[in-house]
């Protein structure tokens, strides 16, 4: 039996801190996370120079445990892949730093990775099932996508936000609702309490002909409700911020499916995928794969340890670019990257 390939991820692009072992091309064997959350909570956002500071706290530990629970040694390691971007470029050079270092000192080869595509690539981790072509939603903190996935490395953007994420605007109308951050969690647990059909939200760019999307519209319209209406309590008439974030969370799971459905209708994929932080939004997942099965599409969606920031989406794309061959992506960061082709 040959030498297992093994593949270690580091990711640092924003406030978690990850590595992972990847062996093979879709074995995750560890995959640590140090989340930053908490601290970040009382800001209302992550503040980056804090987040850089606890990167270079965490980063060699982090390593070693990702090591460990995979049980190898720096000695087995083949491969390196880091995230270069898109993110916090403070962030990132943490990440950039412990990679060229662990490059150089044992003579192995880095490769930088574009976060959205280990996002992208999330669904093909230790999943024997997904295939191409594909479209994939691509939904988090800062990018709201849909990406046509004709093959591994082969990537067409069909549709992006014109002006919030979808993530953003779950933090904002969070804490017009005083839930907290982050919001996309905290929306998911106040819906769950309320009723979606007490207030009718606008679906923003739902009926226009391309496969972009608005948010911005749809967050206004929430604040206006508060500003106007209030927010009634418990066994009072009117809407509750439970039902504000029921309405406000079905209006944006609405928009985010029909327009991935029609995309995936459009260019004749075989399966749909869902990628990135929002995909962890219970009611996203629940809307999409139902709507994919009942209009004959295969539905993946990564488990939730895959969906929010992690090392081991990033050792997969490593792993991929490394084996397509020809020149490796540098570790040079760049924090507006895009999700690259070929």
């Amino acid at each position: 039996m040959g030498k297992r390939f093994l593949t270690l991820g580091i990711e640092t692009s924003c406030d978690e801190t990850s590595a992972a072992v990847l062996e093979g091309p879709d074995k995750l064997l560890s995959n640590v996370v140090a989340s930053q959350e908490k601290i970040h909570a009382r800001f209302g956002g992550v503040v980056p120079e804090i987040a850089a500071r606890k990167h270079v706290e965490a980063i060699n530990h982090i390593i070693e445990a990702a090591l460990e629970e995979a049980g190898a040694g720096f000695g087995d390691i083949d491969l390196i892949a880091a995230t270069t971007g898109p993110g916090l470029a403070v962030s990132l050079l943490v990440g950039i730093s412990a990679a060229r270092a662990l490059s150089h000192s044992l003579g192995i080869p880095a490769v930088g990775v574009s976060h959205l595509e280990g996002h992208l690539l999330a669904n093909c981790v230790g999943s024997a099932g997904a295939d191409f072509p594909a479209v994939c939603l691509l939904v988090s903190g800062g990018h709201t996508e849909i990406i046509y996935v004709a093959g591994m490395g082969d990537y067409e953007p069909l549709g992006s936000t014109v002006d919030d994420a979808a993530g953003e605007a779950f933090d904002k109308v969070a804490r017009a609702l005083g839930l907290g951050y982050p919001g996309g969690p905290a929306i998911q647990r106040a819906a769950a309490a309320g009723d979606p059909k007490k207030i009718s939200f606008p679906r923003p760019m739902l009926r226009e002909n391309n496969f972009n999307f608005s948010f911005s519209g749809l967050k206004t319209a929430v604040i206006n409700h508060i500003r106007v209406n209030g927010l009634a309590a418990p066994g009072e008439d009117g809407a509750s911020a439970e039902d504000v974030a029921a309405a406000f969370q079905e209006a944006v799971a609405d928009v985010l499916t029909e327009k991935t459905l029609r995309a995936a209708e459009d260019r004749g994929a075989r399966d749909v995928w869902l990628g990135g932080g929002v995909a962890a939004n219970k009611r996203l997942r629940e809307r999409l794969k139902e709507e994919s099965l009942r209009r004959g599409f295969g539905f993946f969606s990564p488990p939730m340890t895959l969906c929010t920031d992690n090392a081991g989406m990033i050792a997969k794309a490593g792993y991929e670019i490394y084996s397509r061959g020809g020149a490796l992506p540098g570790l040079l960061a760049n924090p507006s990257m895009g999700l690259k082709s070929g």
